[in-house]
């Protein structure tokens, strides 16, 4: 069966790009070896420890209703607001127990083959430091908080776990066809801001709508956004926005229907009749669309986050 990933490939070993595929150019810090993790995780202080339980009170606050019951259920099955931010080998011990799965720290944004890596052997890399109460609202950068709160709680799912681990697999393959842009943008979609459908209604399971305030609201009751059903070929042709609201978002209607539109499809196909950037815009509503809401773009349309338009 042709898979998301590459079927041959040896997951033990980090890959080796090849020159001529595109990656960010990101420098890698002293500290760190090729594989980006930290010596140990760091020691937060009783301030930082503070800024994770004013976040994390304030997100459950507004999550019962708007997000998936898997990732509601993985807060307390790994008692995630037991006080201060979690450590790492508690996490993981507790983690892997249930899914086979671990969090390890990494200094900042790490490179997309290394990212993968870690994926591929179900680790996933959670930045080693939380924001300034400055930030409070919003990080452009993902720290401890966006990745340990908004990612952890859903690999306690294990058709979820499996799917995200696919994903770091599937990197291989984008490597080789250089399309890691349009393999992230199938990432950006569900893992980072995808929905799914849940009694009667939408819900949220990506990180990104999961971790932050605005968007917890906005994604699933907003009427600016559009609300599609996902479709991988489209999604992986279609531009994202990484420093404001989302105007279109992508609906599953599972996880299993998830692993199966994407573990279970023929990627060189896709691969080979993909051009180098993107076809779709973010805000496109096209003819092959499944739409549950044609949004009517009022936030965007009025300027977006720079502009200080109210996200309705």
């Amino acid at each position: 069966m042709a898979t998301l990933s590459a079927p041959a490939a040896d997951y033990s070993r980090l890959p080796k790009p090849d020159p001529a595929v595109f990656t960010a150019p990101l420098k890698r810090p002293e500290h760190v070896g090729e594989d980006w993790l930290e010596p140990a995780q760091h020691v937060y202080s009783a301030d930082e420890d503070a800024t994770w339980d004013a976040l994390y009170a304030r997100q459950m606050d507004l999550l019962p209703g708007r997000a998936a019951s898997a990732f509601l259920a993985g807060t307390e099955k790994l008692a995630l607001g037991r006080g201060g931010v979690p450590e790492f080998a508690r996490l993981s011990a507790e983690l892997g127990a249930l899914t086979g799965w671990s969090v390890v720290p990494v200094p900042m944004l790490i490179p997309d083959h290394v990212f993968f890596w870690h994926l591929a052997n179900r680790r996933f890399p959670a930045g080693n430091f939380i924001r300034s109460r400055e930030n409070f609202d919003y990080i452009e950068e993902p720290d401890v908080f966006h990745d340990v709160f908004g990612h952890v709680p859903m690999l306690t799912d294990p058709v979820y776990a499996d799917y995200v681990q696919e994903y770091g697999r599937a990197g291989w393959k984008a490597m080789r066809y250089n399309r890691l842009k349009a393999l992230g943008a199938l990432y950006w979609y569900t893992v980072e801001f995808g929905l799914v459908l849940e009694d009667g209604g939408v819900r949220a399971f990506g990180a990104g709508i999961l971790s932050g305030p605005a968007e917890a609201v906005f994604a699933v009751e907003a009427r600016s956004p559009n609300r599609i059903m996902l479709h991988v070929d489209r999604v992986m042709r279609t531009d994202y926005v990484i420093d404001d609201l989302q105007p279109s978002y992508f609906v599953i209607e599972s996880f299993a229907e998830l692993y199966h539109l994407t573990v279970e499809r023929d990627f060189d196909a896709i691969y080979r009749s993909l051009n180098p950037g993107f076809t779709y815009a973010n805000t496109a509503v096209i003819d092959v669309d499944n739409v549950m809401q044609r949004g009517t773009l009022e936030y965007h349309l009025r300027g977006g986050r720079g502009s200080g338009a109210v996200p309705v």
